[in-house]
């Protein structure tokens, strides 16, 4: 595939008129057309003039549904000299450690980021059952997900085959078997190693989520599995549509030396496109966090898409996440035409699609 990237097009043109000096009229008529040369309009410059041409490639894995897109180089470059603005600190509250960037990745990029991954990236609707009371109840996640990674204890060997970090050895694990792992593709795995850097923590996952519209949501919940060891940092990155990011304390017990003692704040905060959030220390433990629904007017916004970065410690954690952002059922690619989550064909998933980016 090749991308298109504007280059430089205007070359100037300075000249100057010496005094005291006489012109024939031949000398006059050529500094005459050499005026109306330069403010006569320019001639249509040819793509080798105006353009730079980029070769891209593609992240491809036996257990992607597809192959994937890569970003242009230049895109990739860029991402590497983020973020755009340094974090500032939220530590106000109990047990709160938060570094948000407002923003991480600039508007422009922002906006051609969040279209690009939403066409090229694969996506589920998944579905499962869950026991609440001793009453089996059925869930259909209420957004688009998809996940990336592979846990601390095993890694992927030049084959694409899941081996122990330790010994080499390819790993046979039931665990790896009903969901089998694939890497981070290059499009997310660029962000990812910008993001270790500028926070100077370990990622191993990453978790897509897309919201359709305002009536896409995720109720409170906090991010505290044993998988993900003590005072994990999970670093949150908002795509699209403007959406209100909500925080509270977990219930704390009453204080019998201090029942006065004001109870923590709740957080609202309005993550604009490009704007990454930091959760670490023992926010995890303590907090819960939301993305509420959108009513009326604003539901209909666009879409948004969140991509969370993640450390997991051991093998429950990486059938955790396949579990629960792949499943078993379609995959799902964004129609352009119908503006909206198709399920994907097999002759869909082998086509390869041009890129936005």
């Amino acid at each position: 595939m090749w991308r298109r990237l504007n280059g430089p097009w205007l070359n100037r043109t300075f000249f100057s008129l010496t005094h005291h000096q006489s012109l024939s009229t031949s000398q006059t008529m050529s500094k005459k057309r050499t005026l109306d040369a330069f403010f006569a309009p320019s001639a249509k410059k040819t793509r080798k003039e105006d353009e730079t041409v980029e070769a891209v490639g593609k992240s491809t894995h036996p257990n992607y549904p597809c192959p994937i897109l890569e970003l242009a180089p230049s895109i990739s470059k860029e991402l590497s000299s983020l973020p755009a603005r340094p974090g500032r600190e939220i530590n106000d509250q109990p047990d709160l450690d938060l570094l948000y960037f407002e923003p991480y990745v600039p508007s422009y990029l922002a906006k051609d980021l969040f279209e690009f991954l939403r066409a090229e990236l694969p996506f589920y609707r998944v579905e499962y059952d869950i026991n609440r009371g001793g009453i089996k109840t059925h869930i259909r996640t209420p957004r688009w997900t998809t996940v990336y990674g592979l846990d601390d204890t095993a890694r992927f060997d030049e084959d694409g085959s899941v081996v122990d970090v330790k010994s080499g050895f390819k790993v046979e694990d039931k665990r790896y078997q009903r969901y089998p792992p694939r890497p981070i593709p290059k499009c997310l795995d660029d962000l990812r190693r910008s993001t270790e850097d500028a926070t100077d923590c370990k990622f191993n996952f990453c978790l897509v989520n897309y919201y359709a519209s305002g009536t896409d949501s995720i109720s409170f919940h906090s991010d505290d599995e044993r998988f993900l060891g003590p005072d994990p940092a999970i670093a949150s990155f908002s795509l699209g549509a403007r959406r209100d990011f909500l925080m509270k304390h977990k219930p704390i017990p009453p204080d019998p030396e201090n029942p006065d003692k004001p109870a923590p704040k709740q957080l609202k905060l309005p993550l604009g496109s490009g704007d990454m959030i930091l959760m670490r220390g023992r926010t995890q433990s303590n907090w819960l966090h939301s993305i509420p629904k959108r009513t009326g007017k604003n539901a209909e916004d666009g879409g948004r898409i969140n991509i969370t970065f993640r450390r997991a410690m051991v093998k429950d954690g990486t059938e955790n996440y396949y579990n629960y952002n792949v499943g078993t059922g379609p995959v799902y690619r964004w129609d352009k035409t119908m503006r909206e989550m198709r399920v994907s064909s097999a002759s869909d998933q082998l086509e390869e699609k041009p890129s936005e980016l």
